[in-house]
């Protein structure tokens, strides 16, 4: 079992998904329940399924979880780019969300490649 608190995956994830809800405010109300819903819960699922596979007793299990939240992750990377092609993010904001999404999918990848390594 791993302290999911003390994984700098995490921190860097549920730190992102704040930035998220952030920016998701400034969506036009008639998406509340649309893309906002979706892209919110889409990168919240990534610091959840962290921790929930870091109370797993194998690291099998845990690994699994961690897929997840890297799928979670290219679920958000689509759906911010198709709120960027109607204009809901602008070009800056857009592009510190992506790069910062980038290196968590490839922290992910890493750590998973580590838990494995662990057996």
């Amino acid at each position: 079992m791993h302290n999911f608190k003390e994984l700098n995956v995490w921190k860097e994830s549920k730190n992102f998904s704040v930035k998220v809800y952030k920016i998701t405010k400034i969506f036009p109300s008639s998406e509340l329940y649309g893309l906002t819903s979706q892209l919110n819960r889409a990168t919240v699922s990534i610091p959840s399924n962290i921790a929930e596979g870091s109370g797993r007793e194998t690291n099998k299990d845990f690994s699994r979880f961690i897929n997840i939240a890297l799928g979670s992750s290219f679920e958000v990377e689509t759906q911010l780019i198709i709120a960027f092609e109607l204009e809901f993010i602008n070009k800056s904001d857009f592009d510190i969300l992506i790069d910062k999404l980038n290196q968590i999918q490839k922290m992910l990848h890493s750590f998973n490649k580590y838990i494995k390594s662990k057996g």
